[in-house]
């Protein structure tokens, strides 16, 4: 992070250092995850799609850095099973409930699936806006470059919801809250 960025990252203490704990981040770049890693600073597991584990050594290599596959375009059962499984043991799971990278890098519709999860485990739920990571590696850019000070990470405070709580409800908070965190 120190070479392509450098990232600055404000409200790092509010991340709860053990414990279950759902992250929910904008996705405006391939280099998201570790940049969303790097600000948390605790083991991290992440939902991906699918398609990248089909890539040769890189399903592997991801695997290993702690992904776990999501189909998208439809609800996925067994990714957000598997979510519930890593809460359920204290880890810590990040989810980019854009469902998919936003080429504009504009906030788009946050899809059901992480308010789902989050009703059902009551777990803390943390969000964080990513502003710059696109200077890094711009949509559709395999080779990073240098962002020269332009990438940001903020961090909202956690919130946990109840099982009564609907997941339109659920939702619109997310919205509001990365909308929020990505505005300068």
């Amino acid at each position: 992070m120190f070479l392509f960025g450098p990232v600055r990252v404000e409200g790092r203490e509010k991340v709860p250092k053990s414990g279950p704990l759902l992250v929910l981040a904008n996705h405006i770049s391939d280099c998201d995850p570790p940049v969303v890693a790097y600000a948390i600073q605790r083991p991290v597991y992440f939902m991906a799609k699918e398609e990248l584990f089909r890539i040769r050594f890189f399903g592997g290599l991801i695997r290993w850095l702690r992904a776990f596959p999501v189909k998208r375009g439809a609800p996925d059962r067994a990714a957000i099973r598997m979510a519930m499984h890593y809460l359920e043991r204290g880890e810590a799971v990040v989810i980019f409930p854009e469902g998919q990278l936003s080429e504009s890098g504009q906030l788009q519709p946050i899809q059901p699936g992480a308010a789902m999860i989050a009703r059902m485990t009551g777990v803390p739920v943390l969000c964080v806006g990513l502003r710059g990571t696109n200077r890094i590696m711009p949509f559709r850019s395999l080779i990073p470059r240098p962002a020269f000070g332009g990438v940001r990470v903020r961090i909202g405070e956690p919130k946990r919801f109840s099982k009564e709580t609907s997941t339109e409800e659920i939702v619109k908070w997310i919205q509001e809250e990365l909308t929020r965190l990505t505005l300068e």
